[in-house]
């Protein structure tokens, strides 16, 4: 079964060394984690992590979810007590405000935790991570009566959050959604219909769980305009403001997947269940996207998460499972046979797996980092500036880390050969796991879709050109840097790829749609290759700066970072170029077969 332990010294060293963490004590919040505050933090949440939410993973993905004759779900018996004890620590209200129970931390932080506690178990974390979208979404368009009522006990955990989007009919495309919402003349509506795929939909681990479900108000109009945000409990909260009376809401069944077995998956069926509207009639996918940008950033942070669980078993098995011998004689020549790290095919598969999952921490991390200077800041020029980072990359870090975190549990998994295809070793589970985040919350196409579609084009271009001129600027600036330049070099190279792929797109997609659609995805992993770079542009020339100035017993630690950097930039950066040489093909080929050709 895999171990796991936290990466607290990585992700300190991006916080302090990279991203000057400590420069942002004007912004709310930061001044109440210091450096030492920090530091205390990520290692009580990897104390966590490892001692408690990471032993229960395999024995969820065993025991899964049940469904009973009443309708109620009971979780695998090991989840209550470590999710009880991830409450009482206080996480789930980390980065909340305090006026309604939170810590009012930075998100930068929340995100520095969560990743270690998804790579513990991401089906547990589910629960918290759906609660996090609700306390969003409320903390944004709820009135100040919905805020008291509802959100201190999602803040403390007591009660749980969904989002119920997704029909049976309609995915994607929510225009075409059923559920109704009929006014029942008290300021209420009486909400029915179906929703599946709904995650964490019912469960013993809370006392209550709070629906925020998508519905058509009865003469709203038709398509995504005439869509509404409803706030729908399993109990109604009675004049205390504890359960009350059970709603007309039900889990129907629950999914039979692939993967995140130990996460109530459920068909919701509403029975003119009583609820509330959130945000402006007709306004629902407005509110709908503040928990969807959320969401789909806790979802990048799953496919880091697993990624980072795989590679960690995948080294430790190289270490220690022999067989044959190195190619330049004999490493261990007193035992039988060498371990197989010393195959340069394991050492590629080993050092890509961590040379993007360093990066992509940092991108995590850093794009969190905008997301409080955008809420936080008090400067409206630094607030539209990390906002627009913020919406660029949010679909790059959704699309691009849960690609890579699902490639990296299959490579994990041929690590272990024939071990890792039965279940006994854990590789198969994280192979499960993975996959469901490339599809949900936006599949993967989606996500390469809103990107050229919708961010590229929007202010006028005004956020890709600032990416391009701070990479760019990075480059310059450190281009007479002898130790630099393999860096800058191959990162010029990616910027300039994905400038000409920016430019293609530009000539290109107006006059013909499908050149866009054709482009998308291959376009989101250039530009996910050069954010990448970006990052190892930074942490490279953090580490040569602290070697330069003495790291004595840490020495180590910035060398392995320069090397795995330079890794990246020589045997992945390059991949800039196929995506660049396929997008600019057009969409010709790919649409030149009839349907019926298929």
């Amino acid at each position: 079964m895999p171990t796991y332990t936290a990466p607290v010294r990585d992700t300190l060293f991006v916080l302090n060394e990279v991203l000057g963490y400590e420069r942002y004590s004007n912004l709310a919040g930061f001044a109440d984690s210091s450096a030492d505050v920090l530091e205390a933090i990520l290692t009580e949440g990897a104390r966590l992590t490892e001692n408690v939410i990471q032993p229960t993973n395999r024995a969820g993905d065993i025991e899964g979810c049940v469904r009973h004759d009443d309708g109620s779900v009971t979780t695998p018996k090991v989840f209550r007590a470590a999710f009880d004890e991830y409450l009482q620590g206080g996480w789930m209200g980390l980065a909340a405000p305090e006026e309604f129970g939170g810590q009012g931390l930075p998100y930068t932080v929340h995100t520095a935790v969560s990743e270690y506690m998804i790579s513990g178990n991401m089906a547990l974390l589910m629960y918290a991570g759906l609660t996090q979208g609700a306390i969003a979404a409320l903390i944004a368009h709820g009135t100040e009566e919905q805020k008291a009522t509802w959100l201190p006990k999602l803040v403390e955990g007591g009660w749980t959050g969904t989002m119920n989007l997704t029909e049976p009919h309609c995915g994607t495309d929510l225009g075409l959604l059923r559920t109704r919402a009929v006014p029942a003349g008290d300021g209420s509506y009486r909400i029915s219909g179906q929703k599946i795929f709904i995650s964490a939909g019912e469960h013993d681990m809370a006392d209550n769980i709070v629906h925020l479900v998508l519905a058509r108000i009865e003469g709203a109009p038709k398509g995504t305009k005439g869509i509404s945000l409803f706030i729908v409990p399993k109990f109604l909260p009675d004049a205390s403001g504890s359960p009350g009376q059970r709603n007309g809401v039900s889990c129907g069944s629950i999914e039979e997947k692939m993967g995140i077995h130990g996460n109530a998956t459920c068909v919701m069926n509403y029975d003119a269940a009583t609820g509330w509207l959130l945000g402006e009639a007709n306004g629902g996918l407005k509110a709908m996207f503040t928990m969807m940008n959320e969401a789909r950033l806790g979802v990048g942070l799953q496919g880091l998460a697993v990624g980072e669980a795989a590679y960690q078993a995948a080294a430790v098995y190289a270490r220690e499972r022999l067989q044959g011998r190195a190619l330049t004689g004999p490493k261990e020549p007193d035992r039988p046979a060498d371990p197989i790290i010393v195959h340069p095919d394991v050492r590629r598969i080993l050092m890509t797996m961590r040379s993007v999952n360093e990066s992509g921490r940092a991108l995590a991390l850093w794009t969190a980092l905008k997301s409080d200077i955008a809420h936080r800041s008090a400067d409206e020029k630094e607030r539209q500036d990390a906002d627009d980072a913020l919406g660029l990359m949010t679909p790059i870090v959704k699309g691009v880390l849960t690609d890579k975190g699902f490639e990296h549990a299959v490579m994990a998994q041929q690590v272990f050969g024939g071990h890792g295809y039965i279940e006994e070793h854990g590789m198969s589970q994280f192979v499960r796991d993975a996959r469901i985040a490339m599809i949900y919350e936006g599949a993967n196409g989606i996500q390469a879709l809103d990107l050229v579609g919708r961010k590229l084009p929007m202010h006028g271009g005004r956020a890709i050109q600032a990416f391009f001129k701070e990479v760019g600027d990075f480059c310059e600036e450190n281009r007479a840097d002898a130790d630099m330049a393999p860096f800058t070099k191959a990162l010029k190279k990616g910027l300039n790829d994905l400038q000409a792929a920016t430019m293609w797109l530009m000539q290109n997609a107006m006059q013909k749609p499908d050149n866009a659609g054709a482009a998308s995805t291959d376009y989101m992993h250039l530009f996910g290759l050069v954010a990448l770079g970006y990052m190892w542009g930074l942490m490279v020339k953090a580490s040569q700066a602290r070697l330069a100035v003495g790291a004595g017993d840490a020495a180590s630690f910035y060398e392995n970072k320069i090397v795995t950097g330079r890794y990246f930039m020589e045997r992945v950066m390059p991949e800039t170029a196929a995506h660049l040489a396929r997008l600019s093909a057009g969409a010709d080929a790919m649409m030149a077969l009839p349907a019926e050709a298929f």
